[in-house]
């Protein structure tokens, strides 16, 4: 009784606090939070007790089944620690615990990316490149240096508060190998390979980050990569519901990083670097990324090199009569380079005497207004064929030409009455200009270009696959599509804005509607004259269909049906491979810009 008594008078005493939980510790480390797991590695937040400040502890998720393969990690990563980059993060240290390896780098250099898009809204696509631009500049420089990452995952990028990225974890997930091997011959292979896996891997970031939500509802790349064509059946593409809209070049760089052919995607690190910057640079800047580039080859090497070699016999004598005027013009238009040279510079002299809005796109009047020494002036500025190409970059040059020149021939023959045939020509020209000019200055981008245009091998599952659209393919390599690049040359070279529109070919998935303009006709006769020599490009079973299909684009716009077509693509005695002198323009009367571009008053 005097217990119970004892009990109720005794103050009350608290129940014992739960027992703390114990601490999770690796070596000398506390184990905070971990940031990232994958099938290949492992990302933690630790606190050093030693230096009294957090870390980033990167390691494999499988401890290396040797002391041989131990002592290769070990090496790999010291090796992969001295590659030094603005983009690859300094390693704090590098050792183990018990037989696991790990990297380890200071938490003060920022927040991962898993940790940036939880914490804040969904990044602009430009923000979004310029971070993937960013890990791409340091992944490529590991690659050139010898070294993959392999297990590259939203928590593999660290961004500052400056938006400076740094990529952690390389050579963490190595190559598992049998005890008994030769690593540094395996090695060597495996690495390519990786390099490769990488690429495709930031191409799945992107998509990530652009998306906003996982790739295949998936947190682990390397678990996607799995389900990906070849190696599964899943298909991974951008999809229309996104957080910001997607620009179309951003876009077509974004799918083609993920293509389900493995051929069609970018193996190397710079190559994707590279198309994503002529992206950015030009959304960001007016004329930027790859049309900076090649304005600076134009000042440096010229535009086209010229085929014509003997000018000075053809220039000979004082006078410049009407035959003889149009017998330079005759051989001008023969000469691509030259051609460009003196549309140029006929159009920079007429901007620097004052007549801004005056375009002149007929050689006879441009050589009349230059005079012989200026036609010489302009021969001798260009550079002999093939410049600076290699043989198999020239064949291509001369090829891209050759189909120019017929396009011109088609234009002229399709032309309506009362057009001046050089303008008709010189503009169906100038809607090739960027594609001329990117075959010359960047033949291996052209040829990636072709390669992504040209449809995939069929399987069972795409039995009729389609390559990419020219203007996809030009975003996917340069960032930047063909006609853009030419009309920015077009624009730099002073010529008006009536010139720059009618540059532009008529898109291919618009509709064609009748011309209310001489621009508009002249526009479109030469979109027609394109599309038809690129019907012709096509296999043989599709040539027909191809060229019935763009003559039902415009027939009812030009008044033109399949027979007048097919007369002009078989013109029965026209040598093949010649620019034929323009005929001259019925009479009729002639609308001012018809005037300005003949150069008539």
């Amino acid at each position: 009784m005097q217990r119970s008594n004892f009990r109720q008078s005794a103050p009350a005493v608290s129940e014992p606090a739960p027992a703390a939980a114990p601490l999770k510790t690796f070596g000398r480390f506390e184990l905070r939070a971990l940031l990232s797991k994958s099938a290949r590695g492992l990302t933690w937040r630790v606190f050093d007790a030693r230096h009294g400040q957090e870390l980033m502890l990167c390691m494999p998720r499988e401890k290396p089944n040797s002391a041989g393969a131990l002592e290769h990690w070990l090496r790999m990563a010291q090796a992969g620690s001295r590659v030094q980059h603005p983009q690859l993060a300094p390693v704090f240290e590098i050792g183990q615990v018990e037989s696991w390896p790990y990297v380890a780098y200071d938490r003060a250099l920022g927040e991962t990316l898993d940790e940036r898009l939880a914490r804040q809204a969904a990044p602009v696509p430009l923000d979004a490149a310029g971070w993937v631009a960013q890990l791409l500049e340091g992944l490529a420089f590991a690659h050139e240096a010898g070294h993959a990452h392999r297990d590259i995952q939203t928590a593999s990028l660290v961004i500052d508060a400056g938006d400076k990225v740094r990529l952690i974890g390389l050579e963490v997930a190595q190559e598992v190998f049998p005890a008994n091997v030769d690593f540094t011959t395996v090695t060597r292979r495996a690495v390519r390979e990786s390099a490769e896996e990488d690429v495709l891997c930031v191409g799945l970031l992107l998509n990530r980050i652009l998306s906003g939500k996982p790739v295949l509802e998936q947190n682990d790349l390397q678990a996607v990569v799995q389900q990906m064509q070849p190696l599964g059946r899943e298909m991974v593409r951008l999809g229309w519901e996104t957080p910001h809209p997607i620009p179309d070049p951003l876009r077509a760089i974004c799918n083609r990083a993920t293509d389900r052919q493995t051929r069609q995607r970018y193996h190397l690190a710079r190559s994707f670097l590279r198309a994503l910057d002529g992206w950015r640079q030009a959304a960001s800047y007016d004329d930027g990324g790859p049309i900076v580039l090649l304005l600076d080859k134009l000042q440096r090497i010229g535009h086209l090199p010229t085929t014509t070699t003997g000018m000075h016999r053809f220039t000979a004598g004082s006078g410049l009569e009407a035959q003889h005027a149009s017998a330079l013009s005759e051989l001008v238009l023969k000469d691509m380079a030259l051609t460009l040279e003196l549309v140029r510079r006929v159009n920079n002299a007429l901007k620097q005497n004052g007549h801004a809005g005056e375009t002149i796109l007929n050689m006879q009047r441009a050589i009349q207004m230059l005079g012989l020494d200026g036609l010489q002036g302009a021969a001798n500025a260009l550079k002999p064929w093939p410049g600076p190409l290699q043989p198999v970059a020239a064949e291509m040059l001369r090829q891209v030409m050759a189909r120019v020149a017929k396009a011109g021939q088609l234009a002229q023959a399709l032309r309506p009455a009362g057009y001046d045939g050089e303008v008709v020509y010189l503009i169906t020209l100038m809607q090739n200009l960027g594609r001329l000019l990117v075959q010359y200055h960047f033949p291996d981008d052209a040829q990636q270009i072709r390669q992504l245009i040209l449809p995939p091998e069929p399987t069972e599952d795409q039995p009729h696959p389609q390559g990419l659209s020219e203007q996809a393919a030009a975003y996917a390599v340069l960032g930047a599509d063909l006609d853009a690049l030419g009309a920015a040359v077009a624009r730099h070279w002073g010529l008006g804005d009536e010139l720059l529109q009618m540059v532009r070919r008529q898109p291919l998935d618009a509709p064609v509607h009748p011309p209310r303009t001489d621009a508009d006709t002249l526009r479109l006769t030469g979109s027609f004259a394109n599309e038809l020599v690129d019907a012709l490009g096509l296999p043989e079973a599709r040539r027909r269909p191809g060229v019935e299909a763009a003559t039902r684009r415009y027939a009812k716009a030009l008044g033109l049906g399949l027979r007048e077509v097919m007369e002009a693509l078989n013109p029965g005695a026209q040598r093949p491979g010649t620019v034929p002198a323009a005929s001259p323009a019925p009479a009729a009367s002639p609308s001012p810009l018809r005037q300005r571009l003949a150069g008539r008053s």
